[in-house]
């Protein structure tokens, strides 16, 4: 038999290869959405009137790269952050005035208006952590798989040898608390 012939990646896969691949903490990553989406807001209500559209387009992208470019440890944390972004970036266009109540009314408003972005984005941010933790878990499984293949075979351990040593183990701490040890003689 011969080695497995790899066929060439498609050009879109080059492609993303090339974009930076930064690992973020799951607090990074909460950041690094928070800081894009305010900074999405502003230019929204600056350049577009605070288009919905706009914002909500937006938004999905961003939601992406926080699920691509968080860590594996951290993976939980990416549908979690995104919403706070969304939130954090819709101030700017919710157009609330009066004072603080105003504001926070119309910050609330806007979040039920636009819940359809922001059930996208995090659906988005979700689908990708799922994908990326099950490859994960595939990658650790093949790993192991190659270890045990590779490992010695005095390496290996034998069957039952778990039983044994934890039977042993539990002697010995019966043996310690004076329960198991039968009766006891006097030392000479």
């Amino acid at each position: 038999m011969g080695a497995p012939v790899r066929r060439p990646a498609p050009p879109v896969v080059v492609a993303l290869r090339r974009l930076p691949n930064p690992r973020l903490t799951g607090l990074g990553a909460g950041l690094f959405a928070s800081a894009t989406m305010l900074v999405i807001g502003f230019l929204d209500w600056l350049l577009f009137d605070g288009s919905p559209v706009v914002f909500g387009l937006l938004f999905l992208p961003v939601s992406a790269l926080t699920a691509l470019w968080v860590r594996t440890a951290d993976l939980v944390t990416a549908p979690i952050s995104v919403p706070i972004a969304f939130a954090v970036g819709v101030v700017p266009i919710s157009g609330g005035s009066g004072g603080i109540g105003g504001q926070a009314m119309a910050l609330v408003t806007a979040l039920a208006v636009h819940a359809g972005w922001l059930y996208g984005g995090t659906l988005v941010a979700g689908l990708i952590t799922c994908v990326r933790k099950v490859r994960d878990m595939g990658r650790r499984q093949r790993a192991a798989g190659v270890a045990r293949a590779g490992a010695p075979a005095g390496a290996r351990p034998k069957p039952g040898s778990g039983a044994k040593s934890g039977a042993k183990s539990g002697a010995k701490s019966g043996a310690k608390s004076g329960a198991g040890a039968g009766p006891r003689r006097p030392a000479p």
